[in-house]
């Protein structure tokens, strides 16, 4: 007979390894947040998130730098400027599942519009020299310098889900995390229903 411990864990041959808690991030990079604010009409089965992950990222927690060894990231928004691209690749680098997270990660969706205005110098000069309330100057410090044109997620890192919306809907957010901590957490292969990016980029 196998024996037990008092938490009734077996302890025996056959028993299974305890696996470590999964880590789970989520990442706002070009967007309007709608996508973050759907994952919070989660409402209370957040409580059962946490249950089943760790939350070690995201724009509600004031973590500067995104850690290491992240099972799951869901990225809200296009890649639009260089602290997008830089946090993007941080991302890829430590993250073992990313998901684009909503239309503007998946497609570039509104976000993505600008690009057929061309290169943002002209827009820029138009906006902050042209015709500001104040002697106008183009920016230089804090805000980061805008990309030749904004991108879906899967154009400068490799994605490995795709979940679509805009914004997705609470419902389908809890269906995905489910679904893919669910796989994560046996070791099994990750479900691949998702849209992915043989879909067209909008805006270009």
């Amino acid at each position: 007979m196998t024996d037990t411990t008092d938490a009734g864990r077996s302890t025996g041959s056959s028993a299974v390894p305890d696996r470590p808690r999964l880590r789970m991030a989520t990442a706002w990079l070009g967007g309007c947040s709608g996508c973050h604010m759907s994952f919070l009409d989660l409402d209370e089965w957040l409580f059962d998130l946490t249950d089943r992950a760790d939350i070690v990222f995201g724009p509600l927690a004031d973590i500067k730098e995104f850690p290491a060894d992240v099972d799951l990231t869901l990225v809200e928004g296009a890649v639009t400027n260089t602290d997008n691209l830089e946090l993007a690749k941080a991302i890829r680098a430590n993250t073992r599942v990313v998901v684009s997270f909503g239309d503007c990660a998946v497609t570039g969706n509104i976000t993505a519009l600008r690009n057929g205005m061309g290169a943002p110098d002209a827009m820029l000069e138009r906006v902050y020299v042209e015709h500001p309330d104040l002697a106008g100057v183009l920016p230089t410090e804090v805000v980061p310098e805008l990309l030749p044109t904004a991108q879906p997620l899967h154009e400068l890192i490799t994605v490995d889900v795709y979940l679509p919306g805009c914004p997705p809907s609470a419902d389908r957010i809890r269906t995905a995390l489910i679904a893919l901590l669910d796989a994560m957490a046996a070791g099994e292969p990750l479900p691949r229903h998702w849209r992915g990016p043989e879909d067209r980029t909008f805006g270009n």
